[in-house]
């Protein structure tokens, strides 16, 4: 998996990732999501239009993000979700606890 980085402002920025994600890259999704954190985001829109496959240790990810991001404020969502992806988080009921959009340009009103 890829994870491609876009900043917008000081406190915005687009995560693009490409690829699968699952128990051998979801650390490296950890670790973008995190060091953004860090860097001072509180605003993360996840692009996931290149993502047709999911895994617990990616909700683990997204779901630990969440905890993290309440602390200080921060939001996170998800924009282009594939149908498999889709299917996951249905079933997972992650899509309860993240906004999920059809376009950034969405997110980016809703937040």
């Amino acid at each position: 998996m890829e994870v491609n980085i876009k900043e917008l402002d000081n406190n915005t920025v687009i995560l693009k990732l490409d690829g699968d994600i699952d128990v051998y890259t979801s650390s490296d999704l950890k670790d973008s999501i995190f060091s953004q954190i860090e860097l001072g985001a509180k605003k993360i829109i996840v692009d996931m239009e290149d993502v047709y496959y999911i895994d617990s240790s990616g909700i683990g990810v997204f779901i630990s993000a969440l905890g993290t991001f309440k602390k200080v404020n921060g939001k996170i969502c998800f924009v282009k979700v594939t149908d498999p992806v889709k299917k996951v988080f249905e079933l997972t009921k992650i899509n309860s606890f993240f906004p999920v959009f059809t376009t950034e340009t969405e997110a980016l009103a809703n937040f």
